[in-house]
């Protein structure tokens, strides 16, 4: 094994999460190494999430980070709210003067990717065998095989595990001392890109009997879409005809004139819906931030924002802590990440059960009465706005 890498911090993922919180620590002069077990070029083509919060565009343009979003993001003021024969606009702004933005994850990652490679990042992609240890001393350290197969270790004084739900970071806590909430929902999205128009101005939810739809977009010219279909749903059952048949009909094309048009199909994919919540979000000097200690379902546009914010949270914290010796916004992370983590679950659980059709009379009628109270009430379409918008970091 060469010679370790000395350095502050070491982050475990070349994510969102990872490498905005290695340009936040840059800013106050805290030096940080990252690994990442993907190839650079994988990481920044995944498609994930589209909708940043207002506290996230904030953060942003705050860290340097707001030129390209400001001019090509698309700034939304609310959503549509629909059930069959029935359209709601909830404008988020006039409720809580608050937006979103559609700037998809492909592309803050953009930015972060061309921010840190300016500032010189020292990045280590596609390495494999990556453990933690020691994180009980004041000697934390990752070792890892590099790209070329050589034995690496980097000794920091802090590890930052950003490395998502199946990486090392979260298994690395004990397990006498970890506890997980999980949520498996009896249902999944089939969610598609295409090449066409949106076909509306701002994002589409809409409950159906046959099941949830979703129109999304990416771009003026590009649309993203979604479909409830059941868990272990096969690609090979759903071809483009089906796919776009099953949208106009949960979509309501043709109501009050409204149409849905079809386009090129140039991504397809299933995506499962959980929810999961593993704490404590730190252990000794190991920290964890985003998918590493929490997943939520889609419907409520959270996953990216809350790593954002458990970032916005940490950055400070590690700040105060290797800078000038004070531990207690280091000591409070887990706590007041975890209040807003919560929160969020429960938000993204509370859209995913209002509009996701079980098949259950029942259930049919409780989601119906509930989207007419949040469609109708002040306070009920202030409540969905306040959540979907994005309540302060460090709520």
């Amino acid at each position: 094994m060469s010679e370790p890498i000395r350095t502050q911090v070491a982050i475990v993922g070349a994510g969102p999460a990872g490498l905005l919180l290695a340009h936040l620590l840059a800013g106050d002069g805290v030096e940080s190494v990252v690994v990442e077990s993907r190839s650079e070029e994988y990481v920044a083509a995944r498609i994930r999430a589209g909708i940043l919060e207002q506290s996230t565009v904030d953060l942003l343009r705050s860290a340097g980070l707001g030129e390209r979003l400001d001019r090509e993001g698309a700034r939304h003021r609310g959503i549509h709210l629909q059930w069959p024969e029935e359209r709601h606009h909830l404008d988020f702004v006039d409720l809580t003067d608050r937006s979103v933005w559609l700037y998809g994850q492909t592309e803050v990652q953009r930015d972060l990717v061309a921010a840190r490679t300016a500032a010189g990042q020292e990045v280590h992609y596609e390495v494999s065998d990556t453990a933690l240890h020691d994180l009980e001393t004041d000697d934390p350290s990752v070792t890892f095989t590099s790209s070329e197969g050589e034995a690496r270790r980097i000794v920091a004084d802090v590890v930052v595990g950003c490395d998502g739900s199946f990486g090392p970071s979260r298994a690395a806590v004990p397990s006498t001392v970890q506890q997980t909430w999980e949520r498996t929902y009896p249902y999944s999205w089939l969610g598609i890109l295409a090449d066409v128009a949106p076909s509306t101005d701002d994002l589409i939810y809409a409950w159906h009997p046959d099941g949830f739809a979703m129109h999304s977009m990416r771009s003026e010219t590009v649309s993203r879409l979604y479909l409830q279909v059941p868990n272990d749903t096969s690609l090979d059952d759903w071809p483009d005809d089906r796919i776009w048949q099953a949208l106009a009909t949960r979509l309501g094309h043709g109501q009050d004139g409204w149409e849905l048009t079809p386009g090129p199909v140039t991504d397809k994919s299933v995506l499962p819906m959980r929810s999961h919540v593993s704490t404590p979000m730190r252990h000794g000097r190991l920290f964890l931030a985003g998918d590493a200690a929490h997943i939520v379902p889609p419907t409520g546009a959270k996953g990216l924002n809350l790593a954002v914010a458990d970032v916005g949270l940490l950055a400070p914290a590690l700040v105060e802590l290797l800078r000038k010796d004070d531990s207690r916004l280091a000591d409070d992370y887990s706590d007041t990440a975890l209040r807003r983590v919560w929160r969020c679950t429960h938000f993204s659980w509370w859209m995913t059960t209002m509009l996701h059709s079980t098949g259950d009379p029942f259930d049919e009628q409780l989601q119906l009465s509930q989207l007419r109270w949040v469609t109708s009430s002040e306070a009920g379409a202030t409540g969905l706005a306040e959540n979907y918008a994005g309540l302060p970091i460090g709520f």
